[in-house]
């Protein structure tokens, strides 16, 4: 079959997910896709994958993507003749301490609410399931009897059969030498065999996608590492229906293999490998073995299942898989390169998501967007710095072991720290910051008093923190408090159309001179693709404030709605200013030592912004508050920051000012029932269901994009709204994902959650889904509770918030 010239979509890379996009964008009716392999199909690492496929992930949405990859593998050998081995045997997994056993059973109230079958069952049950099991240490086990195995490669070739019968056309030993581009689209590959033009470019390379992606600066960091496993000599007890088994504390998991036993693990400090590039000629290859390395996770293995010391080794297997900066897949359109996709650093779970990442995927070229919200692997959360060598390569020896390593509240990488500092990094850290890391940027998580170490202690409980981010909180909701923001993103618009474009995009009114204005940005759905604050400066002029973690997608939808041809341009200006926010019914008086400006209510009323002197420096002070209290947000230029705070610091002493971190912010906004985009709101959601129609300016003059969808809900009893609830006991923790339960029946989960000091409770928010609507008289009347761990812990649920609910302290 001679190579096209032009086609539709052009796939790169032959592993399982190249062939599960090809087969699945078949299935959406588009014929006209070719796939190309630089060598064999599967020859990268698919073909040495251990095939273990679950039907749950970290989350909701991507429990979606897992039961999809489930459903489907179970159906393509019917569907194709193709023979995939797929069978479902169960899995068992293991704890041996408290904290382990508390995540896990934290993680199955949140399985259960997916529809996941997940039953605890005792060490001795456990056993039964997993005969060679040793059970001496183990403390409890969870049995999911849905989860699968599979033969690799016969999966693959099963999706390409069915990819080829809808029209597909798949060619090996085809390497991409270049990605075309024009005018910021993609137009074709060249090949060693010759150039194919076409509409869409999908890099599907695995751990050669980011060498791909270089090619046209798309940042995709992954890196490959080696990865280890062995397969035993046939073994008694090892039956083609032995479950899966997995002792993650021990970072470790098994498999039957053909009446042999396989055993991997997920080294808590990995092995990097072809960090200056991968063998031209690399196909179907292992790596050297590495007994040294992986000794302690094979003695760990001989305790999990002792009839392992009488039994000797088939294969010692190295071979690589490719690991991303933060665990996470890599996928969706690239920002910066229109129609050119991505899929890929799967963290040696390529199997388990192969299915369920090309289906979803395939939706999102045939669309122009996903699904549904897959913030959590979108490619837009990647920033360029993280592609760099110097940060990836050591972050990766830290990801690849995070499958199996405990998953705390709050936890924080470890390498690669350090990349970006505030103005106020150095004096924050004579105050005893604990930092934090964000985006490669480092701001305060809490401070410690003198004497106290600044370092995380984490567990499922109070961490080493709590009490002193209770100080933080009280400081500010009773005194004043200064907050370092510097890490919020800034965006200039500037033209003569920057108003007209901003009101298009903007769900509420951004016309009002010196003023800032909280905002969404929907999609023609009405769901909100963005929460941010518009100030507007200037007829031609505007500061947009969102957060650094979402910035490159909020700067990508920009750049993709406003009208061709206007006259807007976006210029990120985040470098350029530091923000101090200053926070607390004293927040006035500490200000105006600073300042001749007058800060009366009359003058600078809540939402104002002017240019102010801040001691040497001309500053943007906002007065606008993510804590619920009297405050400024004051934008300094760099150069003027470390000195600006230092006067700060300096009359803030005869007020008690005390410095805050993002811990005692979160809690503080969790009081007020503020909005967190990625947790709380995302485009799964409306504002009326999120709460936030009042946002929404319907009868502005420009009218905004979703404004046609939002109208469509006004007056409707929706069956989705945000509640908050407090719990009614003070001792319970929660965080996210638990189960909402309303008379009984599960209604939704938390979606994000810390401590109220001002109600000396646990607090969160959630949306509670109930088929006959949602409303003030179904809340009151009802009986809620959620579910920590294994137990039901009653709360109080509001749709106001729990803290000044009238917003009176913001205008004090």
């Amino acid at each position: 079959m001679a190579l096209p010239s032009q086609a539709r979509v052009v796939i790169v890379g032959g592993g399982i997910v190249g062939c599960s996009v090809a087969y699945h964008l078949t299935k959406f009716g588009w014929r006209d896709v070719v796939l190309l392999e630089r060598k064999k199909l599967t020859s990268g690492t698919t073909w040495h994958a251990a095939g273990i496929v679950v039907d749950s992930l970290a989350n909701a949405n991507l429990t979606r993507l897992a039961k999809h990859s489930v459903k489907l593998y179970s159906s393509l050998e019917a569907e194709t003749g193709q023979a995939t081995g797929f069978v479902q045997p169960g899995s068992v997994s293991v704890a041996t301490t408290s904290e382990r056993w508390e995540e896990m059973l934290r993680r199955v109230a949140l399985q259960r609410t997916l529809d996941v079958v997940a039953d605890v069952i005792t060490p001795a049950e456990a056993m039964q399931k997993w005969p060679l099991l040793n059970v001496d240490d183990v403390i409890g086990a969870v049995w999911y009897p849905n989860d699968g195995k599979c033969n690799p490669t016969d999966v693959s070739m099963a999706l390409v059969r069915g990819a080829r019968a809808g029209g597909a056309r798949i060619f090996e030993d085809t390497k991409v030498t270049r990605i075309l581009t024009e005018n910021g689209h993609v137009k074709g590959v060249e090949t060693d065999q010759g150039t194919i033009t076409c509409e869409y470019v999908v890099n599907c390379g695995g751990m050669w996608a980011r060498s791909i992606g270089e090619q046209v600066g798309v940042d995709i960091p992954l890196q490959a590492c080696e990865h280890f496993y062995i397969v035993t000599e046939p073994m008694e007890g090892v039956t083609s229906d032995l479950p899966m088994m997995r002792d993650p504390e021990r970072g470790i998991y098994f498999k039957e293999d053909t009446g042999k036993l396989l055993f991997g693990a997920f080294e808590h400090r990995a092995k990097p490998w072809a960090v200056d590039g991968i063998p031209e000629d690399f196909c179907f290859d292992e790596l050297p073995e590495d007994f040294d390395h992986f000794a302690p996770y094979l003695e760990g293995a001989l305790h999990r299942v002792p009839s392992l010391q009488t039994v000797g080794i088939r294969k010692f297997f190295n071979g690589p898989e490719s690991f991303t900066a933060d665990h996470k897949p890599v996928m969706g359109e690239a920002p910066h390169l229109k129609n050119f996709y991505v899929a890929a650093g799967f963290n040696s779970s390529g199997i388990q998501w192969g299915g369920g990442a090309g289906w979803a995927l395939a939706q999102w070229i045939v669309d122009g967007e996903p699904p549904f919200d897959l913030w959590d692997v979108d490619i837009r959360r990647l920033f360029p710095f993280q592609n760099k060598k110097s940060f990836l390569v050591p972050r990766v020896e830290e990801t690849l072991g995070l499958i199996f390593q405990m998953h705390w509240p709050n936890r924080q990488f470890e390498t690669s720290r350090g990349i970006k500092r505030s103005p106020f990094y150095n004096k924050e850290q004579e105050l005893g910051a604990c930092f934090g890391e964000v985006a490669g940027y480092e701001r305060p998580s809490w401070y410690a008093p003198k004497g106290v170490k600044p370092v995380d202690e984490y567990s499922y409980g109070r961490q080493n923190w709590f009490e002193y981010c209770r100080e933080e909180c009280q400081s500010v909701r009773n005194n004043v408090g200064f907050f370092d923001q510097s890490v919020l993103a800034k965006f200039m618009v500037t033209g003569k159309d920057a108003e007209r474009e901003l009101q298009r995009l903007s769900c509420a009114d951004v016309g009002r001179s010196g003023r800032a204005t909280y905002t969404q940005w929907l999609n023609p759905k009405g769901r909100i693709e963005a929460d941010l604050t518009v100030t507007k400066m200037a007829d031609d002029r505007f500061l947009v404030v969102t957060a650094l973690a979402t910035s490159v997608r909020d700067a990508h939808y920009f750049k993709n709605h406003v009208a061709r041809g206007a006259d807007v341009a976006l210029e990120d200006v985040s470098n350029r200013y530091a923000v101090i926010g200053l926070m607390g019914p004293n927040s006035r008086k500490v200000l105006s030592k600073l300042t001749n400006a007058d800060l009366s209510n009359d003058q600078f009323p809540f939402g104002a912004a002017k240019e102010i002197d801040f001691g040497w420096a001309t500053a943007l002070a906002v007065r606008i508050s993510y804590v619920g209290e009297l405050g400024w947000e004051i934008y300094l230029p760099n150069e003027f920051a470390p000195g600006a705070l230092e006067l700060l610091l300096e009359v803030g002493k005869e007020f008690g000012l005390r410095p805050a971190g993002m811990n005692a912010l979160n809690y503080l906004r969790l009081e007020k029932a503020y909005r967190h985009w990625g947790h709380d709101i995302g485009p799964d959601e409306t504002p009326a269901e999120a709460g936030l129609s009042f946002l929404c300016a319907m009868d502005k003059a420009i009218p905004f994009i979703g404004r046609d969808a939002v109208a469509s809900e006004k007056g409707k009893r929706l069956n989705k709204r945000l509640v908050q609830f407090a719990l009614q006991d003070p001792e319970p923790l929660i965080y996210h994902n638990e189960p909402i339960f309303m008379n009984g029946a599960n209604v939704g989960h938390i979606t994000s959650a810390g401590y109220s000091f001002s109600l000396n409770c646990a607090i969160g928010m959630g949306y509670v889904n109930y088929g006959d609507g949602v409303d003030q008289s179904l809340i009151e009347g009802a009986k809620f509770e959620i579910q920590v761990a294994d137990m039901m812990v009653p709360a109080n649920a509001s749709l106001r918030a729990f803290y000044d609910p009238t917003g009176d302290r913001l205008k004090m």
